[in-house]
């Protein structure tokens, strides 16, 4: 008998099964937050949600709790002042495995439509979760509201969805009936059980809080795993509105909450001994090398899932539309002050210039219009502050300011601070733009997240091809572009990607931008190179956190 909640949304899974199977496009939530999505109220009724935890304890009731964690701050300047609970690790580890066993005896169905009802339930918090992920990242608005609700939603629902089509492949059980010849057939009952492999912990991001930690979140969930979500210690309310929000559909299904907690350490030592208990069995992660390679040498016990650093490039030998090359690398460029996983940093040209349909461009005049597209982008304030958003992190504020005084090459566009009027305190500024040798490698080579690009003078464009598939290989990259006009240099492209195990872009004039990825379609990272070890999403991204349990006997009656 299948769960109810596995009927109530099985045409929705349905429907995400084809999606991931056909790779077209397909939305199960509006990113538009309009009131004929989400209701008239719903933008109203979010803000007041997120207003309401401002300077308050944000209660959640975990076991070992020690005290409160304070110190979030804002990139907008706002006060929050949320207090969250410390927990001790070791208590929620033993929480988690508590929970699990009546998440295991749920069975793949079960586990599924509950994962199924959680993503309904994060999608009526859309706005309230939307204004935690802007007011703790910095993203803008409409970037907050998309990427941190219903883009983050759909990579969890693919997560769902992949997870359950690999659970699906096995039976839950078979009659097995050996012919023997002249003697009796060998007759067996054989039974299937698909078992979680154990705690998972997922460690939240500073920029992406809720796009990036769905995906290892609900492939954990549904695979049969309790999870210990580690928020970063800055970003901290997106990660809790979504604990509290599972753990009230688990109190709903009669399910113990501990299946999904939220831990803040009472010290670094202590999420060390989270990240290396013999009980902990997957790790999902999005950050920094270093902690990144941490984690990978010194968790052996668990399975790592590692997005880290890279440098992500662009090949611009020529075009058929300057204008709008000029136009998309802008925005690019702009798009959330570069703090993207997947915004482009090398832009490799040419010594020679480039060939376009305004005529030949010299490399300086790439330079220069690149720059110019950029400022003319961001001319209007509305405009600039939608797209910009604000600057999370000290470190980034701090590289953007050496990038600007000249630390990292010649400076063609100087980063500006702007003032928002709505969030004066809000640390905004627009992108810089370096101009380089490619033998003068020693910033481009290694990321320089934040709004830093480069525009890399290479000797021709075979060399341009070269130095990127090094850069990639060596550093890793999420995101490859190319522009242009010649097949033999699209095609060389095209198996440096295949060689270098990186997703690329060709020719990108109109409204996609080398730095979005959309579910259900687009492979988020290759797992391929050292940007990252796993894609959202592949079955390789799910299947390896289960295991199957099976037990056989003699059929009663047979003969052996």
């Amino acid at each position: 008998m299948s769960h109810p909640l596995f009927d109530q949304h099985r045409p929705l899974l349905d429907q995400a099964l084809q999606a991931i199977a056909t790779r077209g496009y397909w939305a199960a939530f509006s990113e538009n937050p309009s009131p004929k999505a989400y209701g008239e109220d719903a933008a109203e009724a979010g803000r007041a949600a997120f207003q309401a935890h401002l300077g308050k304890p944000f209660e959640i009731e975990q076991p070992g709790q020690s005290g409160w964690h304070v110190g979030e701050k804002s990139p907008y300047g706002l006060a929050l002042d949320i207090q969250y609970p410390v927990c001790d690790p070791q208590a929620l580890v033993q929480a988690a495995q508590q929970a699990m066993p009546a998440w295991q005896a749920l069975g793949a169905e079960g586990r599924t439509g509950v994962c199924l009802e959680m993503l309904q339930r994060l999608n009526q918090h859309s706005f309230e979760i939307a204004h935690a992920v802007m007011m703790t990242s910095g993203q803008g608005w409409m970037m907050a509201f998309q990427a941190g609700g219903p883009h983050a939603q759909e990579r969890g629902l693919e997560a769902v969805a992949y997870a359950w089509r690999e659970m699906s492949f096995i039976p839950a059980s078979s009659h097995w009936e050996k012919p023997q010849g002249k003697h009796p057939a060998l007759v067996m009952e054989k039974h299937f059980e698909v078992v979680g492999r154990g705690v998972a912990v997922v460690i939240g991001c500073a920029t992406f809080p809720t796009w990036n930690t769905y995906p290892g979140l609900f492939a954990a969930l549904a695979t049969g795993n309790p999870v210990i979500l580690k928020p970063h210690s800055q970003v901290v309310l997106p990660a809790a509105l979504t604990v509290r929000i599972l753990r009230g559909v688990l109190a709903e299904q009669g399910l113990d909450p501990n299946l999904v907690t939220l831990c803040l350490p009472p010290s670094h030592a202590a999420a060390q001994s989270l990240y290396t208990h013999p009980d902990v069995h997957s790790i999902d992660y999005t950050g920094s090398n270093t902690f990144g390679h941490w984690l990978q040498n010194n968790c052996r016990q668990a399975q790592v899932y590692a997005e880290l650093a890279g440098v992500n490039s662009i090949v611009i030998d020529s075009t058929d539309d300057y204008k709008g090359m000029l136009r998309n690398l802008a925005f690019t460029l702009s798009l959330y002050s570069g703090q993207m996983c997947t915004t482009s940093q090398a832009l490799v040209v040419p010594a020679q210039g480039i060939d376009t349909n305004d005529g030949h461009k010299t490399y300086e005049q790439v330079c220069g219009d690149l720059a110019q597209a950029v400022d003319q982008f961001l001319a209007k304030p509305e405009v600039a502050h939608a797209v910009l958003g604000a600057i999370q992190s000290d470190d980034t504020l701090s590289r953007t300011e050496r990038a600007a005084a000249g630390e990292m090459g010649r400076v063609i566009l100087a980063p500006r601070t702007l003032h928002n009027p709505d969030f004066p305190q809000a640390r905004v500024r627009t992108p810089a733009l370096i101009a380089c040798d490619a033998e003068h490698a020693e910033h481009f080579s290694q990321e320089q997240f934040g709004p830093i690009s480069f525009v890399v003078r290479a000797s021709d464009t075979p060399a341009a091809l070269t130095l990127v598939e090094g850069l990639t290989r060596r550093h890793g990259a999420l995101t490859l572009g190319l522009y242009s006009t010649r097949q033999a240099t699209v095609d060389a492209a095209i198996h440096l990607s295949w060689r270098a195990k990186v997703a690329l872009s060709i020719n990108l004039t109109g409204g996609v931008f080398v730095n979005q990825s959309a579910a259900y379609s687009d492979f988020h990272g290759t797992g391929g190179n050292p940007a990252a070890n796993a894609s959202y999403a592949d079955s390789a991204f799910v299947a390896n956190r289960f295991r199957v349990v099976q037990r056989r006997q003699h059929v009663a009656g047979a003969q052996s």
